[in-house]
């Protein structure tokens, strides 16, 4: 699966059925090759232009499963933690 597909795909948590958004950008090892974690906007966030200035880290292990249009991630609120702020 290339970046651009992945990108394409709507973050929905199994938890309470809440729709994150969609991924913006993944964080990987360069050392392993392996993705760790996926990078989705924050609330309010739209294109990654206008809005929120914060973005969030899903860890791949909450991820649960990636589906042609979705993908389904298993995460508390405390789980959903800040990555970055501009």
């Amino acid at each position: 699966m290339r970046f651009l597909e992945l990108r394409e795909k709507e973050v929905i948590n199994c938890k309470n059925c809440k729709r994150l958004g969609f991924v913006a950008d993944i964080e990987f090892n360069h050392c392993n090759g392996q993705i760790e974690a996926i990078i989705v906007p924050g609330p309010g966030k739209l294109f990654s232009c206008f809005g929120s200035c914060t973005e969030f880290c899903i860890k791949f292990c909450n991820i649960v499963r990636i589906g042609p249009d979705i993908i389904l991630v298993d995460i508390d609120d405390r789980d959903f933690h800040k990555a970055y702020e501009k």
